[in-house]
């Protein structure tokens, strides 16, 4: 009999060992590899494009990690030098912090850094939320003045510690002028790169440019260099560089793509986006792998139809988004988009822009004819 009841017991260790070896590591190395593994969106655009907005979708979400423009650092840093030159400076602080290792800013800010220090830091829900700052829910739509008020003293530490705990790792990002500097990062086994390449139309972008070309200006020069960015012709040789580099990115994006970018990029204008704002959110979030919580529905829906008129050229608030994007028509005289539309013509063919002929038809064209169907 305890023979019989030692056999017993003997057997049913061995089924326990058999069971805690082959199963609980291959357990927890599962959860090791998703906790290892995010998805990384890069928000490829350029200035006064809407990237601010649409980071803003990504950003509000729960399960996102979000910077805007990290890469002003670099920028700000070494602006003596050309964009192309700063190219690799920029991709490699942008794959550090896709990998949450935060201390690539400590060539480009001070050692006594803190959290608030960061560039629009206040525009990353993340940072407003445990464990960056405790005083909102991780579920909250959190805005800009709400967490800048509250949650600016927490130390830059909490920058790495609040990423690491995403399953998304999002960057809005205007310093990249060709997608092929990024192909490292496409190839990196480490990264699971998708980017959304966001485009506006030329004319708007053009004349939002104007309302703001003081606080662009360091931008510029670096861009075209100063010189170029001098007397009536600067601000159209920046567009022309701007619109070049759009048609280099989508060509070697969509056209010519290699076998790695297959599925990992997407193009979309910002016009179609306030057009339809639920229906662009829930296919950028498709190819984020994201749920599109209804919740988030609804600010994507608030915030594109409000009254405001866009006046905060670098807020987000809500206004009547298509109503803004359009103001481009009654406002910039038909000689500088004539201007706008020679430089930029190749970007405006390519990406489904239609040229005006003249002053009646820069105001009373409609929609349906100006910008064509994706």
């Amino acid at each position: 009999m305890m023979k019989s009841r030692r056999v017993q017991v003997l057997l049913i260790l061995v089924v326990l060992s058999f069971l805690l070896i082959h199963f609980l590591p291959c357990s927890n190395n599962t959860h090791m590899q998703e906790k290892s593994s995010p998805v990384h969106i890069l928000i490829l655009s350029s200035w006064r494009s809407g990237s601010s907005f649409t980071g803003q979708i990504f950003s509000q979400h729960p399960s996102v990690f979000y910077l805007m423009e990290p890469a002003w650092h670099v920028w700000v840093t070494m602006y003596q030098n050309s964009a192309k030159v700063l190219h690799m400076a920029v991709r490699d602080l942008v794959r550090s912090v896709f990998l949450c290792d935060m201390s690539v800013f400590d060539a480009y800010m001070s050692s006594q850094k803190k959290k608030s220090d960061l560039f629009q830091w206040e525009t990353s829900r993340a940072l407003c939320s445990p464990p960056a700052c405790d005083s909102f829910s991780r579920s909250d739509i959190i805005t800009a003045g709400n967490c800048k008020t509250i949650c600016g003293k927490y130390p830059f530490s909490k920058v790495e510690e609040a990423c690491k705990t995403y399953s998304h790792i999002a960057i809005k990002e205007v310093r990249f002028f060709d997608l092929k500097v990024l192909y490292p990062l496409l190839t990196d086994p480490s990264l699971n790169l998708k980017i959304i390449h966001l485009v506006r139309d030329p004319r708007a972008v053009f004349r939002s440019r104007e309302n703001t070309m003081a606080d662009l200006k360091r931008d510029s020069d670096i861009v075209v260099r100063s010189q170029k960015t001098k007397g009536e012709m600067g601000p159209y040789n920046t567009m022309q560089v701007i619109c070049k580099s759009h048609v280099e990115i989508y060509k070697a994006g969509s056209q010519a793509a290699p076998s790695f970018l297959k599925d990992r990029y997407l193009l979309v204008r910002y016009e179609d986006i306030v057009r339809d704002p639920l229906a662009r959110a829930a296919q950028m979030y498709r190819f984020a792998e994201l749920h599109f919580t209804p919740e988030l529905q609804k600010w994507v829906h608030n915030i594109t139809h409000g009254k405001g008129h866009g006046a905060q050229a670098f807020g987000i608030g809500s206004r009547d988004a298509l109503r803004v994007s359009q103001a481009w028509r009654k406002t910039v005289p038909f000689q500088k988009i004539e201007k706008v539309q020679n430089v930029c013509k190749d970007a405006m063919d390519l990406l489904g822009y239609r040229l005006v002929q003249s002053e009646e038809e820069q105001k009373n064209m409609s929609l349906d004819l100006l910008f064509a169907q994706n």
